[in-house]
């Protein structure tokens, strides 16, 4: 392995909506980076995947970079012993047993780490970002749907057998909404960007104003309710109240010193963090929530691609 492979790794993060790879150094920054669509309800995910990432090393080679290996975060229950999906929710269809680390290290001839992406994202945080200087830390990513990862004394806690952390399956009502996984009153069901887009849905069928053919998306409704739309601050207070509800919770049995947020949300900036911090402290024992820091991941929802990458240094 020369220098310049040995400084560089291949980070690659697989959501339900879209599959970000970067080329990123030990120093976190991203030097190339690629982005094509999951395409989750299409069979042939690692297919497409592979062929990325070859396009993606042809890139990379063309920059005169190398890489040391390919580090990989996905939505999934991993088994971080073999690097394959231990469980999946239908967000991915036919996902759990995939044996991700053995493909790619087959096609590829390198070496290849995978864990869950809110646990890469944990990693970025604990090396580059806002775990740097704090032992005790939870991490949540919102997007199509909600993933977490817990560090405790600075160390990733995996489970039994790589499951923990799956905040968005905590209820926030135990008679509340169905949710994907087959329980009720999921966070997952009230404050993922595919709930938010559904609650604002719900919301306009009731008042007889029907979205039409392309109803409000997340960021639509996340937009409207920073302008001062009434119907957006209806559904976003909804939201906050689980998140308020989910984040209590965690506080009382965890004590974090910080509560990261990646994913889209993160994207979204200072009021939204602003007003999850008050609902925090609103509904935690009062010497714990206000002890709690909530924060946005360091570099917004790049953060789970260069903690995978960081998985070949950890």
């Amino acid at each position: 392995m020369n220098g310049n492979q040995a400084q560089h790794a291949i980070g690659v993060d697989i959501g339900g909506t879209k599959v970000n790879m970067g080329l990123v150094d030990r120093e976190g920054r991203i030097l190339l980076q690629r982005t094509f669509p999951t395409q989750a309800s299409l069979p042939g995910l690692m297919d497409r995947l592979i062929s990325g990432l070859h396009a993606f090393i042809a890139d990379i080679r063309a920059a005169g970079y190398a890489h040391s290996g390919i580090g990989v975060g996905t939505a999934g229950q991993i088994d971080p012993a073999t690097g394959s999906v231990y469980a999946s929710s239908d967000l991915i269809p036919g996902y759990a047993g995939t044996r991700i680390r053995d493909l790619l290290s087959g096609e590829f001839d390198c070496p290849v780490a995978v864990d869950n992406d809110v646990n890469v994202l944990a990693v970025a945080e604990k090396h580059f970002g806002a775990a740097k200087d704090e032992a005790n830390v939870l991490c949540l990513a919102i997007g199509t749907g909600i993933g977490g990862a817990i560090l405790i004394d600075g160390e990733l806690v995996h489970g039994a057998f790589g499951g923990a952390g799956e905040f968005g399956h905590l209820s926030v009502d135990m008679n509340g909404r169905a949710c994907i996984c087959g329980g009720r009153g999921c966070l997952e069901a009230y404050a993922s960007g595919t709930s938010i887009a559904r609650l604002m849905a719900e919301r306009l069928n009731e008042q007889g104003r029907p979205g039409g053919a392309s109803p409000p998306d997340a960021r639509e409704v996340v937009a409207g309710w920073l302008a001062g739309d009434e119907d957006a601050e209806a559904v976003m207070d909804i939201v906050f109240a689980a998140l308020g509800a989910a984040l209590a919770s965690l506080v009382h049995a965890f004590n974090p010193g910080t509560i990261v947020i990646g994913g889209g949300v993160a994207d979204i900036g200072r009021p939204f963090f602003d007003r999850l911090q008050v609902e925090l402290e609103r509904r935690a024992m009062p010497s714990m929530g206000r002890h709690a820091r909530v924060c946005p991941s360091f570099l917004g929802n790049r953060s789970a691609m260069v903690g995978a990458a960081a998985l070949l240094w950890a």
